[in-house]
């Protein structure tokens, strides 16, 4: 008896079905598991760049901190987003109030990017990481450059006290 192909091929079809078959089981698990990985990462806290040069006063206050531009200060240099801007040095031979590269840097980060912009109102925001031991003349300084760079909200990094 001679088999046609079409019957050839119905017979390799169910011969072959029986091999494909997915433990679909060992997939759930995977994709349980990244849920609970991405559910457990997706919290909404910034974090600030840590750095040992900056040792951060204490306070009691429990807002907790926006995203927003990150300047450094401590006694050696003002950083913006980890980039260098100015020696403190030379920015407390400063006459005025305005720190002139710590203003280009402030606007050019204004106009290349939205962090720390609030899109609807347009509030820009940046987050002051000063060292405890910094002259209040220097920390003026910072926020009347942030505040001539338009940045409207200027918040403190600063440690929360225990109990």
């Amino acid at each position: 008896m001679i088999d046609s192909p079409l019957l050839k091929r119905q017979r390799r079809r169910e011969r072959n079905k029986a091999l494909v078959d997915l433990n679909l089981v060992s997939l759930i698990d995977i994709f349980t598991i990244l849920i609970f990985f991405l559910l457990a990462n997706s919290t909404e806290v910034e974090v600030l760049p840590s750095t040992k040069a900056v040792q951060l006063p204490e306070s009691t206050s429990t807002d907790s901190p926006k995203q927003a531009v990150v300047i450094v200060v401590n006694d050696q240099e003002i950083t913006v987003q980890g980039i260098k801007v100015a020696a403190v040095p030379d920015v407390s031979k400063i006459d005025g109030d305005v720190i002139a590269p710590l203003k280009q840097e402030l606007e050019q980060l204004s106009g290349r990017q939205l962090i720390g912009t609030d899109e609807k109102s347009g509030i820009k925001s940046v987050t002051i990481m000063g060292d405890k031991e910094i002259p209040y003349r220097l920390l003026r300084k910072v926020m009347v450059t942030c505040a001539q760079a338009n940045y409207n909200e200027i918040s403190f990094a600063v440690l929360k006290k225990k109990g």
